[in-house]
């Protein structure tokens, strides 16, 4: 398999393994990305002081047989201090162990047989975002609060860092940029509807952007598939709620920690029948209710491989239909005040051209 092209600070980033035995072959695969990789081997490793040493991304190969629990690990890993917040991905042989790694803390799960290719592009996907992530702490242990210059600076960097977490949301997919651009519009009409201040609506606007993050971890024969998902696909497809969440929260920064809320929060339904915690009415975050409606508007006006593109005023209906059940009536309503900024932002990027 060719090698991607890396940058050097993808190439100075430390992978930790934990397995039982040297695993020649992920190493092999890995081997591209240019990566250091520590190997932490045995059952006796994998609970020592070796397990904490630092490292931007903990790959756990689950072998209980062989001594190497990936939950105790993952466990262990997230009570020390430095890796409460490091990418954890879990490599087992049974699909059972996805739901209880990414209770137990695991930011990523894949199930063999690996695809080789999958496997690299997903280990790049998570290594990018923690050295994203450690760039904004940087930043933000860096600020001086006195300072407005510093201040400006700090925020245009932490913009910045958002926009290429967009960025790795359209490498998986080349149709999200302009829906992620369309869901912050309407979000942004949503929230200026409900009164809020133009500061706090562009906040939500532009944390939106990462409310799908968590679908760089879903598998291209689900995230692409032309025809219905199974059920054990759609499971699948729903874990992109906690992902995108283990990726983005327990940050310094403010958009990050509201992306999170909304990453994890914007498939929720007002009647308390949405997922992945079953919240209803006010237990869910503003910033989550007011997404759910950007989004789901989106996607229907949007053509996908899947299905046909509904009209802005069919979209509508749905949205009045279901107020009260899956969505917010306030946020809905709010919508509704602001119908004309929604269809001139639809007709300014209308999603057929993106299908």
């Amino acid at each position: 398999m060719p090698a991607a092209p890396v940058s050097a600070e993808l190439a100075s980033a430390l992978v930790a393994i934990v397995c039982n035995a040297t695993p020649a072959r992920l190493v092999l695969n890995l081997r591209g990305l240019d990566c250091a990789i520590r190997l932490v081997t045995g059952a006796q490793a994998a609970a020592s002081d070796e397990l904490f040493k630092p490292a931007d991304l903990i790959i756990v190969m689950h072998a209980p047989d062989d001594g190497i629990d990936a939950l105790t690990a993952i466990r262990a890993l997230r009570s020390h201090p430095r890796h409460a917040r490091t990418a954890i991905l879990v490599l087992g042989p049974s699909a059972a162990l996805r739901p209880a790694s990414i209770e137990a803390g695991a930011t990523d799960v894949m199930i063999d047989p690996l695809d080789p290719l999958d496997l690299q592009i997903r280990v790049r996907n998570l290594v990018e975002l923690a050295l994203a992530r450690q760039r904004v702490d940087r930043q933000s242990d860096g600020m001086d609060p006195e300072t407005d210059r510093a201040g400006v600076d700090a925020a245009l960097r932490e913009r910045e860092i958002i926009r290429r977490l967009m960025l790795a949301a359209e490498f998986r997919d080349d149709q999200a940029g302009d829906h992620l651009t369309r869901v912050a519009g309407c979000a942004i009409a949503i929230a200026e509807g409900l009164g809020l201040s133009e500061a706090d609506a562009n906040d939500i606007a532009l944390a939106s952007t990462m409310h799908d993050i968590g679908k760089i971890s879903i598998p291209d024969s689900i995230l692409m598939k032309p025809g219905p998902l199974s059920e054990s696909e759609r499971e699948e497809m729903k874990l992109h709620a906690v992902r995108g969440y283990h990726v983005l929260h327990d940050s310094p920064s403010h958009l990050l920690r509201l992306a999170s809320d909304i990453a994890l929060t914007h498939h929720e339904r007002w009647d308390g029948g949405g997922y992945p915690q079953g919240l209803s009415t006010t237990q869910i975050p503003l910033a989550g209710r007011i997404v759910a409606v950007a989004d789901v508007f989106d996607a229907l006006i949007s053509e996908r491989v899947y299905k046909k593109a509904w009209t802005p005023e069919a979209a509508r209906r749905h949205l009045e239909e279901h107020a009260g059940t899956h969505f917010d009536p306030a946020c809905v309503a709010a919508f509704l005040s602001r119908w004309d900024d929604i269809l001139g932002l639809v007709e300014s990027g209308p999603p057929e051209r993106a299908a």
